[in-house]
């Protein structure tokens, strides 16, 4: 690593001086596109040559050509400068309206159909320069706690590798902020014609064919532990690892799955499914939206998370008895 004397050689207008140069493969072209001499160009380059021990870029007839440390270099590089344009901008008054930045959310594609759309109007109108990059998340059981299934997602937070995620979790630790969106609860769903589709008593769920969504293909979900609770269990005939596929599984199966109600409300027509109550009981989960209160210092991030709690705020739950199919 280099001491604290070698990175004052290092600064900023020459990584991106190399990265232009990277990118357009020519000194003529980058100093143009940097507003620069080509002579300054290459007086940085000198400099950048000395820094790393290599001759970086080698002319060729028609430009110059990367050496394989110039390459090598080239991701970490990018990186650097995205993280300092990131820091830069959070330091910056945040205005949405000429804003050009990009976040990240993490949810399932369960909740991300409840909000997205939402979102997405709201940016269009509001901010049309900022971009969502969407992280699809599933609980990690795999043997924990029901406490700990989103802590690899809460860690993500911390890094500041998610600015916003939105989890059915309960109350938080105090370095979070959170804001309770819905309340979920989870319905029974099947193709339209199943012989279950009028009526699913215990018996006959508890004997049907289950499917089940699961990122690593682990049988074990939450109905399992609440069934265990009770003392019975299921059979998990396929796990699939998306909500959505397991939509369009349920329209061409006599699978059944229990699902999130808004999943399953929002995209029935489409798939032509029917809902019935789980025929045992269920409280419904909130469903909160999260962010580290360090990102939250961020104008950007701060502004997000109120544009995500106005867009999917508090809604209130079908009653279960009156279901549409």
């Amino acid at each position: 690593m280099l001491n604290p004397a070698q990175l004052a050689r290092v600064d900023v207008t020459l990584l991106v001086v190399f990265s232009t140069v990277l990118e357009e493969r020519q000194v003529l072209r980058a100093a143009d596109k940097l507003n620069l001499t080509p002579s300054a160009v290459s007086h940085g380059l000198r400099r950048l040559r000395r820094i790393f021990h290599d001759p970086l870029f080698l002319k060729t007839p028609t430009g110059v050509k990367p050496t394989e440390r110039a390459l090598a270099l080239s991701g970490p590089v990018t990186e650097l400068l995205s993280r300092l344009d990131a820091i830069v901008s959070a330091a910056a008054p945040f205005d949405p309206r000429t804003a050009r930045r990009s976040f990240t959310i993490g949810a399932s594609d369960a909740l991300a159909a409840v909000f997205l759309d939402s979102l997405l109007k709201i940016l269009a109108r509001e901010a049309p320069g900022i971009d969502i990059r969407l992280l699809q998340l599933m609980p990690q059981r795999h043997g924990k706690s029901s406490s700990q299934v989103w802590q690899d997602t809460l860690s993500e937070l911390d890094s500041h590798r998610l600015d916003l995620a939105v989890l059915p979790v309960g109350p938080l630790p105090s370095r979070y902020i959170e804001r309770l969106l819905f309340k979920e609860d989870f319905v029974v769903a099947m193709r339209k014609g199943h012989r279950l589709a009028h009526k699913v008593t215990l018996s006959a769920y508890l004997a049907a064919p289950h499917l089940l969504v699961s990122a690593i293909g682990d049988a074990l979900g939450i109905v399992d532990v609440k069934l265990a609770e009770r003392g019975h269990s299921r059979r998990v005939a396929l796990t699939v690892p998306n909500f959505m596929m397991a939509l369009a599984q349920l329209a061409e199966s006599d699978f059944i799955a229990t699902l999130p109600r808004h999943l399953v409300q929002r995209n029935a027509a489409r798939f032509d499914l029917v809902m019935r109550p789980v025929p045992f009981p269920w409280t419904p989960d909130p469903v909160r939206v999260v962010a580290s209160r360090a990102a939250i210092a961020d104008g950007g991030v701060a502004w997000l998370f109120e544009t995500a709690a106005r867009c999917i705020g508090p809604k209130p739950i079908a009653p279960k008895r009156r279901l549409s199919a």
